[in-house]
């Protein structure tokens, strides 16, 4: 967003107009990797709008996209730390760190859109973000991304475990990696903007994606097969610094609820806008694609699943709470 500056000589004389003293403005930097065409890169940019009229420019909203502020693996620190104001990261970025965030990676499992449509303001948003608290960070927007993920890979598709056998391969969170391992496949966690330069030089031979970024980040200059499949439910959110947020007044405050329970929605509306004409968008630049039929679903489940939940250790109390939370949302209850 614009920068702007508040001159004493301007305070002045609408002071001495007898007009309401204006609020300070407040700039609040936010990272994210995303690249400007992503679905989710265009929410985040109509959020900070959003945050700006609705605090009547209390707060100027300044994003830097694509790793221009700190890199994606960074921003987590470099927010809690209060060297930047604010962040977007995806859930399995929070790794090691706080695991329970990375639930919806359980193979196959969260793929109903009531889930996400139901999302913001739910019991199992308030546990996360109590959650995220403890690790330093006010959570203030949950952006879902997609249900539908596609395995890239060159000459021939990833449609069967069998298939997965030696494969250098994308990962994502150490549960997530463990599915990919019991598949036969070399799982490396890289975050997406890395990926590319990874296929291209040989480092993987294909990764696992949202559908839309598989568009978006242009996967299919350095792949030509592509498997479209419900494997992970993939969300970002941003989120700012304690003592950043502790200092806004409560209009701003309330102005970031507001944006943030909006933008939900539209990331769902765009998510889905996405999705519907991703898997002809890549058939359209002369790569191949599949569907995954439910029959091939169920064969990767039956093999990623128990692997994922032995490493997730799903008996956990704290997962299992989420896990029961979430569970209300599939029907809206």
């Amino acid at each position: 967003m614009k920068a702007k500056l508040l001159s004493t000589s301007i305070g002045a004389i609408l002071a001495l107009g007898g007009a309401a003293s204006a609020k300070a403005e407040t700039a609040m930097r936010c990272s994210h990797q995303l690249p400007p065409a992503h679905t989710v890169a265009q929410v985040i940019d109509r959020w900070a709008a959003e945050v700006e009229t609705l605090s009547n420019g209390e707060i100027d909203v300044q994003i830097f996209g694509a790793d221009s502020l700190v890199g994606a693996g960074e921003n987590i620190v470099a927010t809690a730390k209060g060297d930047i104001d604010c962040a977007f990261s995806v859930q399995f970025q929070w790794g090691k760190t706080l695991p329970i965030m990375t639930v919806t990676t359980a193979p196959y499992a969260f793929s109903d859109l009531n889930i996400w449509r139901n999302w913001d303001g739910s019991e199992a948003a308030n546990f996360l973000e109590e959650k995220l608290r403890t690790k330093g960070v006010e959570n203030v927007v949950w952006l879902f991304q997609t249900n539908s993920s596609v395995f890239t890979s060159n000459g021939e598709f990833l449609q069967t475990p069998a298939d997965f056998e030696g494969v250098k391969i994308r990962g994502l969170t150490p549960a997530f990696d463990a599915g990919l391992a019991a598949l036969g496949a070399a799982p490396t966690a890289l975050p997406g903007s890395e990926v590319y330069q990874a296929l291209a030089t040989g480092v993987l031979d294909g990764a696992m994606t949202g559908t839309d970024a598989a568009v978006s980040r242009k996967y299919y200059e350095v792949q030509d097969h592509f498997v479209v499949s419900p494997v992970i439910s993939v969300f970002f959110h941003g989120y700012v610094n304690p003592d950043f947020y502790a200092g806004l007044s409560d209009d701003a405050k309330a102005a970031l609820a507001e944006a943030g329970e909006k933008a939900a929605g539209w990331a769902v509306d765009a998510a889905e806008e996405a999705l519907a004409g991703a898997p002809a968008e890549l058939e359209s630049k002369g790569v191949s694609v599949h569907i995954a039929t439910d029959e091939e679903n169920a064969a990767m489940e039956a093999v990623m699943r128990p692997a994922f939940d032995e490493a997730f250790k799903s008996d956990d109390p704290d997962s299992q709470k989420l896990l029961e939370l979430i569970d209300k949302l599939r029907s809206g209850s």
